[in-house]
């Protein structure tokens, strides 16, 4: 029998010189340009509740245009009408928004849509975008429009596209999955990334793979591993839903106190990792614990509710509430961890029956 063919990794055949890196994906928390969305329009995504949906988008965009302009996805002319009926109802200052006729399977611009990396020659800095590949999860069938949105956005806006590539193949990689602090450490979770038969990403990627890609296409030389994520997550472990970087040292990170409930143990591990944990330049990380709601259920599923999935925009952190007595605990602690900013609770009992909230529906264009 021949031997196991090793799969080659990013350091080994990435589309760059070796020893270079494609740029630095910048922090949340860093000025943006703006924020790319992509108005609804898949019904199946939330059955028996879209009719909300829209307005939840309405909501997000009002809040965020005061501060950052927002670049909207729409599929076609029509969808476009139909979402300008909709903002306008909502009072939106439509002077902060770009239309971008750019099709869409789903809405989760956090896990399709353009990740951004800064890029410095010299004293000039620039933007580019790092060209990873997304198959919506390995789950489902329907993704090609999807994947095709960094192209068109790197195209609009005129800065480079960096494909990210192994052995000739795309890497596949969502934006849910990692999170960033700017300055040389990534936080992911095993169980999204490392899992050898769900969702497989990757097929044959290990641990090394992972962290050398996050080096040379993030500018993240450090990575810290979480293992499995919450209940009820569509995506098979993102870390978004429950682990944060709130500052260059500081994350959240959800904590819950009914033993009973399946997140206790993965939570309480997660936990346990990170008090050991290291920055890349050696100083501990500082962990806050963050609440999680009570488990909600719709039609027999229960959804991945999460405080975790927090957008940071240029003046105002969008929070998703759930009707829940640890709304306003959970507002709090973030206000108290955001001080520049306005913290904001965005009701997200209808949206989260989507399998994501305000973080897994946006993604950050960072200023040059």
């Amino acid at each position: 029998m021949p031997p196991r063919k090793r799969p080659a990794r990013l350091a080994e055949s990435a589309p760059v010189p070796a020893g270079s890196d494609l740029g630095v994906m910048p922090a949340e928390w860093e000025p943006h340009e703006a924020t790319w969305l992509a108005f609804p329009h898949n019904t199946r995504d939330w059955p028996g509740k879209f009719g909300a949906i829209p307005w939840v988008w309405a909501e997000i965009v009002r809040l965020l245009t005061p501060g950052e302009r927002v670049n909207l996805l729409v599929n076609d002319a029509a969808h476009e009408a139909k979402a300008r009926r909709v903002l306008d109802a909502a009072h939106v200052d439509r002077s902060q928004l770009d239309f971008r006729r750019f099709p869409t399977n789903r809405v989760w611009a956090r896990d399709f849509g353009p990740i951004f990396v800064r890029q410095k020659k010299g004293r000039r800095a620039s933007v580019a975008i790092a060209g990873f590949k997304f198959n919506a999860w390995a789950k489902y069938p329907d993704w090609q429009k999807d994947t095709k949105v960094a192209a068109k956005a790197a195209k609009a806006l005129d800065v480079p596209l960096l494909p990210v590539e192994a052995a000739g193949r795309p890497v596949v990689l969502e934006g849910g999955a990692i999170d960033v602090n700017g300055k040389g450490t990534i936080l992911t979770t095993e169980e999204c990334l490392l899992d050898p038969k769900v969702q497989v990403r990757n097929a044959g990627w290990t641990r090394i793979d992972y962290e050398t890609l996050f080096a040379r296409a993030l500018g993240a030389p450090h990575t810290i591993w979480l293992g499995h994520g919450i209940a009820g997550d569509d995506t098979h472990g993102h870390v978004d839903d429950l682990c944060r970087f709130v500052d260059e040292g500081t994350v959240v990170l959800c904590q819950e106190t009914n033993a009973h409930d399946p997140n206790y143990r993965p939570l309480s591990e997660n936990w346990e990792r990170l008090q050991s944990a290291r920055l890349a330049d050696g100083r501990r990380l500082n962990v806050v614990p963050l609440p999680m709601p009570s488990p909600l259920f719709f039609k027999g599923y229960r959804v991945p509710a999460s405080y975790a999935n927090f957008y940071i925009g240029n003046q105002v952190v969008l929070v998703p509430t759930f009707n829940d007595p640890r709304d306003r605990q959970a507002l709090g602690l973030l206000a108290e961890l955001f001080p520049g900013r306005e913290v904001v609770g965005v009701h997200a009992v209808d949206l989260v029956w989507g399998f994501g909230t305000l973080h897994c529906l946006s993604q950050q264009q960072p200023r040059p």
